[in-house]
């Protein structure tokens, strides 16, 4: 799947530098099957009529979006409902991606009442499409004539299961490092562009007491491009093992760690670690952080110098991950419950709502067709740091599925905080680590 998200992603963006919660009604929602099973009247295919809301309804929206991103919300939620007077959107935080996937799952498993429309983490999806918990997709899509193709090829890969759509791209972004420029300058700072000259640059960012960067070891998704670059593979091809404990991973790994263990660097972890490591780089206490092209506004609203946006330094290849999230209806509501995600579904993944989002926060437009628009064409003239990512499109990947994925990047990323915040044998500990990984990928 290497550099499919470039096709869409290219399309989109890189040309833009030339020119259930069932309401209304109370009790779990019955289950009704997957939509594989619907037909039309006449036993064909579903007709777009099977899926309107011709009565009133209520639906829950649950999402992780944080507090810089509820007026947004508020307003396309506004928004939606003008446009569709028949339904009423309770739009819910219920935490970070991980926190609302606990709470997805236990819902599910308690046979309690779902949302009508969730959002998901990106690497959620082949798990969710193993379990069956969401919907397929794709006689929606074809009844009411969805246009999916606009995506292009890459994102619609991302939120497939099996050859199904399973979920449909929303919030996209990509690893990033956010930078302090104005110190760059000033202190002549030059940002490494390859791991070799990551000693470099930790020695000359770092001074006075200011760290060089941050690793959030909150998330694996963070440092994990540092091993698929140098060529570690994290999932074999044979899908029931990793490489976690050969000879460069643990080198890598030992190297995360003696860059903490310089002072160059620490690993952020635990509670409010992302809170913690933004305020630390706005009070210019570190150089830069490793973060998500999602947060752009949030730091350039904050902070008092000039943000520069970096793309991670490679080694064997120099590659990035889609991130952000996903949409996805749970398969277990009435099928009212399901129209009625839908129509939300569709409104939130149209070209006008994600040009909004990539207009209000760090997003990126995932549209093909946002070339036909003006927003389109003044967004980079009004994020110029995105160049750092508009240059290496043809480096960002779709992320690792594989239906344990979330189970064994607990296990990593837990590994990798004791470890080091612990003064612990990272070699040991990693090798300990990866037998019990094995395990979780060979039982899935």
């Amino acid at each position: 799947m290497k550099k499919v998200l470039a096709i869409v992603l290219a399309a989109a963006l890189a040309l833009t530098t030339l020119a259930g919660c069932s309401g209304g009604s109370t009790g779990t929602a019955p289950a009704s099957s997957s939509s594989t099973a619907l037909t039309g009247e006449d036993g064909g295919a579903p007709t777009a009529d099977q899926f309107e809301v011709t009565e009133p309804i209520e639906i829950e929206w649950w999402h992780a979006q944080e507090s810089q991103y509820a007026e947004t919300i508020d307003k396309v939620i506004a928004d939606f409902e003008a446009q569709n007077p028949n339904i009423k959107v309770n739009a819910i935080y219920q935490g970070s991606y991980t926190e609302l996937n606990e709470k997805l799952i236990a819902a599910q498993a308690a046979g309690n009442t779902l949302p009508a429309l969730v959002v998901a983490n990106t690497p959620y999806v082949a798990e969710y499409g193993a379990s069956g918990l969401c919907e397929v997709l794709d006689p929606y899509i074809e009844a009411t004539g969805f246009e999916i193709d606009d995506f292009g090829e890459g994102l619609v890969a991302s939120t497939q299961y099996d050859g199904q759509q399973v979920a449909l791209p929303f919030l996209i972004s990509t690893q990033i490092m956010f930078y302090n420029k104005t110190m760059a300058d000033e202190e002549g700072i030059k940002l490494p562009e390859t791991w070799d000259e990551m000693d470099a640059f930790m020695e000359a960012a770092s001074k006075d007491g200011r760290y060089a960067t941050v690793f959030p070891g909150w998330d694996q998704w963070y440092f994990e491009p540092y091993y698929l670059n140098r060529g570690v593979k994290l999932v074999n091809d044979d899908q029931v093992s990793t490489d976690l404990d050969s000879d460069l991973a643990i080198e890598t790994a030992q190297k995360l760690k003696e860059w903490c263990d310089k002072g160059y660097a620490y690993w952020a972890y635990g509670t409010d670690a992302s809170s913690i490591m933004r305020q630390n780089f706005i009070d210019g206490k570190t150089f830069s952080v490793m973060h998500t092209t999602s947060l752009y506004n949030t730091y350039v609203d904050n902070c008092d110098f000039e943000v520069g946006m970096h793309y991670y330094p490679g080694d064997v290849t120099r590659d990035s991950e889609v991130g952000g999230c996903v949409l996805l209806i749970p398969a277990k509501n009435s099928q009212e419950v399901k129209n009625a995600g839908w129509k939300l579904l569709s409104y939130l993944c149209s070209k006008e709502v994600n040009m909004i989002w990539a207009s209000e926060s760090g997003y990126m437009p995932t549209r093909n067709s946002v070339l036909q628009t003006e927003e389109g064409e003044a967004f980079l003239a009004e994020k110029p740091a995105f160049k750092a990512v508009f240059d290496n499109l043809d480096n960002i990947n779709p992320r690792i599925q594989h239906p344990a994925w979330s189970s064994f990047a607990n296990i990593w990323k837990e590994t990798m905080a004791k470890s080091i915040l612990e003064n612990g044998d990272i070699a040991a500990d990693m090798k300990n680590a990866v037998t019990e990984m094995n395990e979780v990928l060979s039982d899935a």
